[in-house]
């Protein structure tokens, strides 16, 4: 069997084609399929079966479009619940293609429905782990308690990845090819490897999970120092159990403006140009979330700051830039929140001003004295780098709470807290897991804190996300070098 791995880098993100006898199966691919296309006119294949190891969070996946343009099957567990065509495949099924004979294996832990590949052909054998079996780590626990059709606690999933990878490797061979779905700069796990692939003999050897460990001590270090969740995990989840729409039509169907000098009041702006051009003229409510390049991870920042199904404009740099932001934004689902794509006008001249940090850190111990926030600074990306003194006023306990409740809101009740009322506040509470009396305590304090954030700028939460990630210097790069400016 031939196998080609594909790298999409801004998402650290790993697809494969694996090709006999002019046949070809695709694990994981990534949301536009013109790439697997072409490598099965060059291998002058046809693309049969597509496997999905399990729903994922970080992007959006073709295998929908896939099988309605090259009449491919999907298989996925039947633990999804996925609701497009196609056929189950958990422990002790298989498929023959050409001479390579598939088995799934279910690898609980990442996500109560992944499922690991296992491809034979002689004695060749390559497991296709999905975010179950990492190149130096597992995958994490904690992103399927609000998303997808089984909601699991961390903690559950995290001793089901402790079973995983004590009792379902056991029967295969130390040289074994491992081909994860992610690697280093990814959100779905900690501490991965640069490798891109690896042999199961050497991680039983050299990957921490594989150490003798009682259950405790494993749950304890795979919950430790996760990295934040951006707000289109979730998202992602369930338009990959849905089915994805085709990205051609869905990217294309965007309005474009030129030379624009205004928009629409209240809309976030995301302007991708370079940060010096940003300074030196922007749209009112703009936020700078850079895409010069691969290692800007425009991706990640775009799903972390605007929520979803929450409408933006869309700032180029250039009209060169047109199909290749489209794509990006595709690739987390976003491409039908754009309300336009817009190139700027010679008149915008809204300049960024100075950051005053010490002015920053005095507003936020203002609003830990009102007791609100909770342990939210330290959950914000590139928060956790902020003085120990500054940090040491936090109080964790009402953290995740906070941001149950919070993701729980719609964009217009985050910002206007005032409105929700009693049948609302009983379905934020059942959608965050919380008590009416918690959503009602925790709602009074949003509602203080929105009257504090009213002095450091536009849009309630969000305003103050968009303050504290203008703490240049302290922003994870997560692999690349693009931080968002405000």
């Amino acid at each position: 069997m031939t196998i080609k791995q594909f790298k999409d880098s801004p998402l650290a993100h790993y697809s494969y084609a694996i090709v006999s006898n002019g046949e070809m199966a695709l694990v994981d691919p990534s949301r536009n399929p013109m790439d697997y296309y072409r490598y099965a006119e060059e291998q002058n294949a046809k693309i049969v079966a597509v496997f999905e190891t399990h729903p994922h969070a970080d992007f959006v996946s073709s295998h929908l479009q896939i099988h309605e343009e090259a009449g491919a099957i999907i298989y996925a567990s039947k633990l999804v619940g996925a609701d497009y065509p196609h056929k189950s495949f958990d422990d002790g099924d298989s498929l023959k293609m050409g001479d390579v004979e598939f088995k799934a294996i279910n690898t609980p832990g990442h996500s109560p429905d992944s499922i690991t590949i296992v491809a034979k052909e002689d004695d060749e054998t390559a497991l296709f782990t999905g975010d179950t079996l990492f190149i130096g780590n597992v995958g994490r626990p904690d992103l399927r308690e609000k998303a997808g059709n089984m909601k699991a606690k961390r903690i559950d999933l995290a001793k089901q990845m402790y079973d995983t990878i004590k009792n379902k490797f056991t029967d295969l061979p130390d040289d074994a090819l491992v081909y994860p779905a992610h690697g280093a700069g990814s959100l779905c796990g900690k501490n991965m490897s640069d490798a891109s692939s690896s042999t199961l003999g050497n991680e039983r050897q050299g990957n921490w999970a594989f150490k003798e460990q009682t259950e405790d001590e494993f749950v304890e270090e795979i919950l430790k120092d996760q990295p934040f969740i951006p707000h289109y995990f979730g998202f992602n989840v369930d338009i990959n159990k849905t089915g994805p729409e085709n990205v051609q039509r869905t990217k294309w169907a965007n309005k474009l403006m030129l030379n624009v000098d205004e928009v629409e009041k209240g809309i976030t702006v995301v302007d991708t140009r370079d940060g010096d051009n940003f300074k030196a003229g922007h749209l009112p409510n703009s936020i700078n979330i850079m895409a010069r390049s691969e290692s800007d991870k425009y991706e990640t920042w775009l799903g972390a700051i605007i929520q979803p199904e929450e409408e933006f404009y869309l700032v180029l740099s250039s009209i060169d830039d047109l199909e290749e932001l489209l794509e990006r934004t595709a690739k987390i689902g976003y491409e039908k929140q754009v309300k336009a794509v817009i190139t700027l006008g010679s008149d915008v001249s809204n300049k960024s001003d100075e950051f005053d940090l010490e002015d920053f850190k005095s507003q936020l111990l203002q609003m830990q004295n009102m007791g609100g926030l909770g342990g939210l600074v330290d959950k914000l990306p590139g928060m956790s780098n902020l003085p120990e003194n500054v940090k040491a006023q936090v109080n964790d306990k009402q953290t995740g709470q906070m941001i149950a409740i919070i993701n729980s809101m719609t964009p217009h009740e985050r910002r206007f807290p005032d409105v929700i009322r009693g049948s609302r506040k009983k379905r934020i509470a059942n959608g965050s897991g919380t008590q009416i009396q918690t959503v009602n305590r925790l709602l009074k304090q949003h509602a203080q804190m929105q009257k504090m954030m009213k002095k450091m700028g536009k849009g309630g939460m969000a305003g103050m996300m968009r303050k504290m990630s203008k703490l240049q210097g302290q922003l994870p790069t997560m692999g690349g070098r693009g931080k968002p400016r405000f």
